[in-house]
């Protein structure tokens, strides 16, 4: 059983009120000090009142896939850190101290991708690092695990030490059910900024309208008082990726918001080139869903 507060969220207000985000998931990658996810994580749970889970990833298990089964033998050799009551002690003592109130913890002997599926199965929100893996490995493993979990994730560039800032947000947009998941995941981040701008692929403007219902982030975002502009992005499908953030640094976007795309329905481990390039070279905070 995961160790967690006496007190449950439902009692929070703002969750049961259905604003913002009600339950958060951080990806911890080291607890002395603690990583950049779990001070993300804390600090996005503080602004929303949300409950906030803390989940150790071991190193040994970063590097792993879904199709990997079985741990590996160096994994099977180290201590795994267990559900332990110390652990969770430490965690809630970060974590209230900065404002947090109702907090869990988990354990993991599993992949990223098989954890973050389980446990966003009851999270709004994932918060990991980018270089959770390592580099030979990251596309695969973070690929799989974005793609796989259907979880909306706070992605933090490598060595991130700054604070949280979402005054400027940036939506990349192309259209796909993707792009409308990740406009509907960001709202609780975007009603709070001060300055939304979706980056409108120019070539939706030339396709001919079919009878699907239709869905203008612009509008929808306007609708929940956001502060919102749109701009066309002329761009290639093999230069989209560096177009979305040239642009996004030119606006001095504090946080990227686009669908996390795959190729292949049958293989949920291909990435499209657009999710490929920024999750190689974005430095800022991504919102991605899939």
């Amino acid at each position: 059983m995961p160790v967690s507060d006496d007190q449950r969220h439902a009692s929070s207000p703002m969750a049961a009120a259905g604003r913002g985000y009600a339950d958060v998931l951080a990806l911890v990658t080291s607890a002395g000090p603690w990583s950049p996810a779990a001070f993300a994580g804390v600090d996005i749970a503080a602004k929303f009142n949300a409950h906030l889970t803390g989940c150790y990833i071991d190193p040994s298990l970063r590097s792993l896939r879904g199709i990997d089964d079985e741990p590996t033998v160096m994994a099977l050799l180290m201590d795994a850190r267990r559900i332990e009551r110390d652990d969770y002690d430490s965690f809630a003592a970060f974590a209230h101290a900065r404002g947090v109130r109702h907090v869990s913890w988990q354990s993991t002997d599993v992949a990223p991708a098989k954890t973050m599926r389980a446990l966003g199965a009851w999270h709004d929100l994932i918060v990991l690092e980018r270089d959770l893996a390592d580099e030979s490995s990251m596309l695969e493993v973070l690929g799989e695990a974005l793609l796989a979990c259907r979880v909306p994730c706070l992605l933090l560039p490598p060595h991130w030490d700054k604070p949280l800032n979402f005054s400027r947000m940036v939506v990349g947009w192309n259209g796909g059910i993707e792009s409308i998941r990740a406009v509907h995941a960001a709202l609780p981040l975007a009603v709070a900024a001060d300055q939304v701008i979706v980056l409108k692929d120019g070539a939706l403007a030339l396709e001919k309208e079919d009878r699907q219902p239709s869905f203008d982030p612009t509008i929808y975002l306007r609708s929940h008082g956001v502060s919102v502009s749109e701009i066309p992005l002329y761009a290639s499908p093999l230069n989209s990726g560096p177009e979305l953030m040239r642009t996004a640094r030119r606006l001095s976007a504090d946080c990227l918001v686009m669908g996390a795309y795959g190729h292949a329905r049958t293989r949920e481990r291909v990435l499209g080139g657009a999710t490929r390039h920024v999750l190689q070279h974005a430095d800022i905070p991504v919102l991605m869903q899939h």
